[in-house]
């Protein structure tokens, strides 16, 4: 898991960023940001985009610097060093102080290398040390929490050819990573073998035939080596990437097509007219910050303040400059659409600035698109093809156990080879190997952790879990809870806990009590926010701070009543999450489903559970990534592996969810199965609960904000637009309704 993320400036671009848009012309990435009015806060630093992506990849970050003119690209290398700043609070990364470095002095071969004098002005964005020779600019970002390879890897990573890559994901099919192989690595090779001709970043789709086209060499069907678009179509496992092809002058940059890991953009506007993509945004203000809005006391040390910050400040007061930034960024940033996209060069000497075209380009894979076409065979129980579905059922085993067995294999491949550093203190700059976790080392700790609720489908995660997590590791379970030991969640988890015990008494299992109060999500809020953009409900912020809070993983070991043992407050050392994202969705898990069944039946039913998966990249995992990443933790969503996926698709819906049940048997009807297949009779009957009910952080906030939980559910205050994300001029329009 990483962060990363680009700067691009210098050039016009044509085209589409995403499918919805209109063909639009000349979007200039200009190099510099106008200090005008209209920017009022968001507008990002390289230092601030490293700050934030810092926290997802602490094993380290860096940098390089891609100058393009049309005869010329140059490369230059940027060392970050993050400063700690101890007045800014756990949830800050402090300051950064960075250096440009001669790319005559990297460890980089020289055949695409132009040795620069002078430090890059990140200020100005402008390239003093070609003398402004070079039109456009990039700035690659790239920061590590390493989980696999033999030896450390530090991003972003170029090759001989000059192709630069920033990639955060994990590969679990697609290409071959051997335990000892890091996965970054392996792709870059991928990747570098890719034909590199221009016309295949221009249009969707993809040309069949180009000028790179030799038989003898043939990766593909058609004759040509593999272009981009196809080889990401193969990969398995969460993704997201940002690569620069240099043979092509084309960038190409998206996430995988679930969307399981986060990638913002910022489209060229006006007022910013630079390029920039993100695993999260920046800090919009600092949390002290978000405090004084409310106490009227002074700005914390260190933040950054533009004029515009000033103006409306001194006329309306901090809580209003707090809002406004806030507004402003959940404009200013959108989730990328889950495709892949290019901004190709048109190299024509003489432009000014540089033109790009700029396209989207779908998914080459055939699976992959069924997958995302949510194609169901048998959806009506009471249609003539109903009993054909049955014969299919026999022939290949029952629906729990082939769902158990890709759970299996999901689980399996989300819990070998973790690697951990030798000690907490080793650098990436260090020659030690990063051994495989055996359960054995000094650590004495977790290598994963499940969030945990004790709900179905935690309880099946933590189950499988135990096959192939080394049997001398313990694994710990981490809850969250606002009301104590009184929380629904808590009390699920207790009984969850005790119900592994006597069906897996060989395997230590913690379960991690981690108490929180409001006062934690205010004291965090400013922090929270930003991760939450563009993500901006009543709603979105009580499961981000509940998943943030969670992912900490600092707590309280649950010591049985019988042990007279003082608590002492432990965290977990594992470095990857266990997460049950998607199984709702695509098991029938929300209470509106059960409405939507009794409104249109069958198919009524399937649609929504259609159109819930479809949009799950952007109303859940983008927020959810960016929330438990930031915990230097990486989050893994076996519900949501591709074959998982899949399997559920391929039995008829009423094997999956029957709403004609009762509630605690009908929703999640397959997984309440699987459930009992592993032995877990009590968890295979519990109703769904949301975390945001279920750690009670919504009845508490609920009361805070909107005077009673009553009140809060009569303003359906889900839904609602956090007041922060809504401008001082909406405010008003509201207040005077």
């Amino acid at each position: 898991m990483c962060g990363i993320g680009l700067i691009l400036a210098g050039v016009a671009i044509d085209g589409q960023f995403s499918p919805d848009d209109a063909e639009v012309s000349g979007f200039c990435c200009n190099p510099e940001v106008k200090a005008t009015e209209q920017i009022l806060r968001p507008s990002p630093t390289y230092e601030e985009l490293c700050s934030i992506l810092s926290r997802r990849g602490p094993d380290g970050i860096g940098g390089r610097n891609l100058y393009l003119s049309p005869e010329r690209q140059y490369l230059e290398k940027v060392e970050v060093e993050i400063i700690s700043d101890e007045s800014y609070g756990s949830a800050g990364s402090g300051r950064v102080r960075y250096s440009s470095v001669s790319s005559g002095s990297s460890s980089s071969p020289r055949n695409f290398i132009t040795s620069v004098e002078n430090a890059f002005d990140h200020s100005a964005g402008s390239n003093a040390a070609h003398g402004g020779e070079c039109n456009s600019s990039f700035q690659f970002i790239g920061s590590t929490l390493q989980l696999r390879g033999d030896h450390p890897v530090q991003q972003p990573l170029v090759d001989s050819e000059g192709n630069v890559l920033v990639y955060n994901g994990e590969m679990f099919g697609g290409l071959e990573v051997m335990p000892c192989d890091n996965d970054t690595e392996v792709l870059m090779e991928a990747l570098r073998n890719c034909c590199s001709c221009s016309c295949h970043g221009r249009r969707a789709p993809v040309p069949l035939e180009c000028e790179c086209n030799d038989p003898s060499s043939s990766s593909s069907a058609t004759g040509c080596r593999l272009t981009v678009p196809q080889l990401l179509s193969q990969l398995r496992g969460p993704w997201a990437l940002i690569y620069w092809q240099a043979g092509s002058r084309t960038l190409w940059f998206g996430r995988d097509a679930i969307g399981r890991r986060s990638l913002l953009i910022h489209k060229p506007t006006k007022e910013d007219p630079r390029l920039l993509l993100t695993s999260a945004a920046p800090e919009l203000v600092k949390p002290e910050t978000t405090a004084a809005a409310s106490t009227g006391s002074q700005r914390s040390p260190g933040h950054h303040v533009s004029s515009s910050d000033r103006d409306t400040e001194e006329r309306d007061g901090p809580a209003t400059a707090t809002a406004t930034a806030t507004a402003t960024a959940s404009v200013f940033w959108e989730e990328l659409t889950c495709k892949i996209h290019s901004i190709s060069y048109q190299a024509e000497v003489g432009d000014e600035p540089l033109r790009a075209l700029a396209c989207v380009h779908e998914w080459q894979d055939p699976t992959l698109r069924k997958l995302l076409a949510w194609e169901r065979n048998f959806v009506n129980p009471n249609t003539e093809q109903a009993h054909l579905s049955q014969t299919a059922v026999v022939d290949r085993g029952s629906p729990a156990d082939r769902v158990l067995q890709a759970l299996c294999e999901a689980v399996k491949r989300r819990t070998a080879n973790i690697k951990r550093p030798s000690s907490s203190s080793q650098q990436l700059e260090s020659t030690a190997s990063f051994p495989v976790w055996n359960g054995r080392s000094s650590h004495n700790g977790a290598p994963v952790a499940v969030l945990f609720s004790g709900g179905v489908d935690s309880m099946i995660l933590a189950a499988i879990a135990d096959q192939f997590v080394d049997p001398s590791a313990c694994i710990d379970l981490l809850n969250v809870s606002f009301e104590g030991n009184l929380a629904p969640d808590r009390i699920t988890a207790l009984s969850g806990l005790r119900e592994l015990k006597e069906v897996f008494p060989l395997r230590r299992w913690r379960l991690i009590k981690i108490d929180a109060t409001l006062s934690d999500m205010q004291r965090f809020r400013g922090h929270l926010l930003s991760l939450l953009c563009p993500s901006n409900t009543y709603m979105d912020i009580n499961i981000g701070t509940a998943l943030w809070l969670a992912a900490t993983g600092k707590g309280y070991v649950h010591e049985d009543s019988s042990q007279e043992v003082e608590p002492e407050l432990t965290e977990t050392q594992a470095r990857v999450l266990l997460v049950g994202s998607g199984a709702d969705e695509q098991c029938g898990g929300y209470g509106r489903h059960r409405t939507k069944f009794r409104q249109g039946g069958w198919e009524t039913l399937e649609c929504e559970m259609k159109m819930d998966f479809n949009r799950i990249w952007k109303r859940n995992l983008g927020r959810d990534d960016r929330c438990l990443s930031d915990q230097g933790r990486e989050a893994r969503f076996p519900f949501l592996d591709e074959d998982v996926v899949s399997t559920l698709l391929s039995l008829p819906l009423w094997e999956v969810v029957n709403m004609e049940e009762p509630a605690g048997y009908g929703e999640k009807k397959i997984l309440r199965q699987v459930a009992r297949l592993l032995g877990l009779y009590n968890a295979s009957s519990l109703p769904k609960r949301a975390i945001q009910f279920g750690s009670r952080i919504a009845r508490e906030s609920n009361r805070k904000d909107f005077g009673s939980n009553r009140a809060a559910n009569l303003a359906n205050a889900g839904t609602i637009v956090l007041k922060e994300f809504v401008s001082s001029n909406q405010q008003v329009n509201l207040e005077t309704r």
